[in-house]
């Protein structure tokens, strides 16, 4: 006989699951102890749920392999749900196993009972409180083939008293994955090519779900001379060595990318479901291919769209398209491009500021001469391995990543890119480094995010997870104060009272140094990246550095101006 919790593990450790992470307590101590007896699984603890959800969610994304967290008994189950939230927006398959009350109080407003069926209702594909051990190993099937399918969610409530309950030993988990490819419909497809045949200019905007095509998606680009806007997530396996990609749209993008829109005859989108209408154009003939159906055309009115996978419709459109013969449209976008990453390449300089083009911008957005974020993240792109794993926390230091670190080789990308949480790269940067210790995994951390949860650098050190946690330090919640800038209202709330980061890394037992001087920065990211275990660099950033839309409008260029005016009345002392 073997119990419902070591039925459980065992099964997951089939499965290819090789960390699980959690607070220990009560309902769940027979998983854990079947965890602890299980050799290839390791037990990670961490000290808040929500990081535990995160870091499954990192790995499940990263391998494709489900990821697995657990939380115990009311509170603790609570706590995994914003990490539980960004694995199904980010569509990371991930099981979460909660703990319950004993099965004969359940109802009965017992001591930190919680429905959990009725909390998880819309975060979690499928979720499922055991009652008896016989459902088993029927449910844990039903769980794991369901966060697969989506991919996402799902949820597996145990009761204290049913994860010793014995089971027969012979009793095996099944989990079959059957890779499916939906072809699209031809009809559609000889709709498009007339459409991008006839366009005299296009564009292309293409999304993670075309990642694993990229030689197609190049010799697609080639063949309509079109330039190539990458999302965020599109970025990993896209951007180096593309001669067609001109970086990003939105609040990280760059003016390249609107006037490639604004000056194409077609947008053809591709395996995205980019959020932001706003920067899209509006009135220009698009094209949509997508694997979802219900993601056709949500964001943006669509003229033809195809439902499938975007190898196979990417392959259609190549068999029949015919070639542009002018090249001009392309070679405008990326000549914008280069002479904007020009631009941002001189940022980098610590003696930029010194210069004459810098002590003008200076007097605007750099008044106490700090270390620019720009340089930061350009030299942690320099000297990173090719090989290493990106974090990086939702607001300001998404922008920074996004305009200053290029994806080559084999690196890889994770960040709350859909959910937009807070505090989400230093749990996410744990589940990376849990997978192979070896490989260099690089958190960027703003420090609003870091601090939410600080307590995670004990589980780090605990666990000698080699993280490099880079943290721009400016003092601030600095994308909320851009937003109320560009609306035109003074910065409030925004501030941080932040310790020595670097201080507190040491204090828990994390080797840590803080840069304060621009001279002084390149030589500190090499020491941090060359650190061997888990190491924090704590760097003072410009609070004041302002990351423009790629083309601010009259309206928001007068709120920053009306912005900044208010803020200086404010602090003269005077009311705004």
């Amino acid at each position: 006989m073997t119990t419902v919790a070591e039925q459980i593990v065992t099964g997951l450790a089939d499965l290819g699951v090789r960390t699980v992470w959690g607070v220990v307590g009560d309902a769940l101590n027979p998983v854990t102890d079947a965890i602890r007896r299980e050799e290839r699984v390791e037990w990670i603890g961490t000290r808040h749920e929500e990081a535990a959800a995160f870091a499954a969610s990192a790995q499940a994304q990263l391998t494709g392999t489900i990821g697995v967290c657990m939380g115990t008994v009311g509170p603790g189950s609570l706590h995994l749900l914003n990490g539980l939230y960004d694995a199904k927006k980010s569509h990371a398959p991930v099981l979460a196993i909660c703990g319950q009350v004993p099965s004969a109080e359940l109802g009965a407003d017992y001591f930190q009972e919680v429905d959990n069926d009725a909390v998880f209702r819309d975060v979690a594909a499928f979720r499922h409180t055991v009652t008896s051990a016989s459902q088993m190993p029927r449910v844990l099937e039903q769980a794991v083939q369901t966060a697969y399918a989506k991919p996402g969610v799902s949820v597996l409530t145990l009761p204290g008293d049913i994860g010793s309950t014995e089971v027969a030993k012979d009793s095996v988990v099944h989990i079959t994955r059957v890779p499916a490819r939906l072809t699209p419909d031809d009809g559609e497809i000889t709709r498009a090519v007339q459409l991008l045949d006839d366009a005299k200019t296009v564009t292309m905007l293409v999304g993670a779900g075309a990642r694993d095509y990229r030689a197609a998606l190049l010799e697609l680009a080639d063949r309509l001379a079109a330039p190539m806007v990458l999302t965020l997530k599109a970025k990993e396996g896209l951007e180096a060595d593309n001669p067609f990609q001109i970086g990003q749209s939105g609040l990280i993008g760059n003016p390249a990318t609107r006037e490639a829109f604004e000056a194409a005859d077609a947008l053809l989108m591709i395996g995205t479901d980019f959020p932001y209408p706003e920067w899209l154009p509006a009135a220009t003939p698009t094209i949509q291919i997508d694997s979802h159906a219900d993601h056709i055309g949500r964001r943006t009115p669509v003229d033809v769209g195809i439902v499938g996978d975007a190898g196979l419709s990417i392959s259609a459109l190549l068999k029949r398209l015919r070639g542009k013969e002018s090249r001009s449209h392309l070679e405008h976008a990326r000549s914008d491009y280069e002479h904007w990453q020009g631009r941002q390449r001189k940022l980098t300089d610590p003696d930029f500021d010194h210069s004459l083009v810098g002590k003008v911008r200076s007097r605007l957005d750099n008044t106490e001469a700090k270390i620019r974020p720009e340089a930061l993240a350009t030299f942690v792109d320099t000297h990173a391995p090719d090989n290493a794993v990106f974090t990086t926390d939702t607001g300001m230091s998404t922008v920074w990543l996004a305009r200053c670190v290029t994806m080559r080789g084999t690196r890889r990308l994770i960040g709350s890119f859909n959910l937009g949480s807070m505090a989400n790269a230093l749990p996410q940067a744990l589940g990376a480094a849990a997978l192979d210790r070896k490989r260099p995994v690089i958190a960027f951390c703003g420090d609003g995010g870091l601090t939410m949860l600080l307590g995670e650098l004990l589980t780090a050190v605990a666990y000698e997870l080699p993280v490099k946690l880079i943290v721009f330090d400016n003092g601030r919640l600095g994308m909320v104060k851009l937003e109320q800038e560009q609306g035109g209202l003074p910065e409030f709330g925004t501030e941080l009272a932040n310790p020595n980061l670097a201080g507190v890394a040491t204090a828990v037992g994390m080797p840590a140094a803080r840069v304060t001087e621009p001279q002084e920065l390149e030589a500190a990211v090499v020491a941090a990246l060359a650190s061997p275990g888990p190491y924090l660099l704590d760097v003072v950033t410009n609070p004041e550095e302002i990351a423009l839309p790629p083309k601010a409008s009259a309206d928001q260029a007068w709120g920053f101006a009306i912005a900044k005016v208010k803020e200086g009345i404010v602090s003269r002392g005077a009311k705004p």
